[in-house]
């Protein structure tokens, strides 16, 4: 069931840092999520880049973990 949360709240966090990824791509003035952040969009870019790796890495980890459970095919 841990892994099941797990895998959720990684897809949870790429989506949405993935989204706003995408919406600094389009427009560099609107940072969203990450407005506060000091130094233009350049950090922020980091910032999204790394939040949305890291739900990847999360969701892949667990994904993995459930299967060796037996929990996935």
């Amino acid at each position: 069931m841990k892994y099941d949360i797990l895998q959720i709240l990684g897809a949870v966090v790429m989506v949405a840092f993935g989204q706003g990824l995408v919406r600094l791509f389009a427009d560099h003035g609107n940072r969203g999520l990450l407005g506060w952040l000091p130094g233009g969009p350049a950090p922020a870019f980091v910032v999204y880049a790394v939040l949305v790796a890291a739900g990847v890495v999360l969701t892949g980890w667990a994904h993995k973990r459930a299967k060796d459970l037996g929990r996935r095919k």
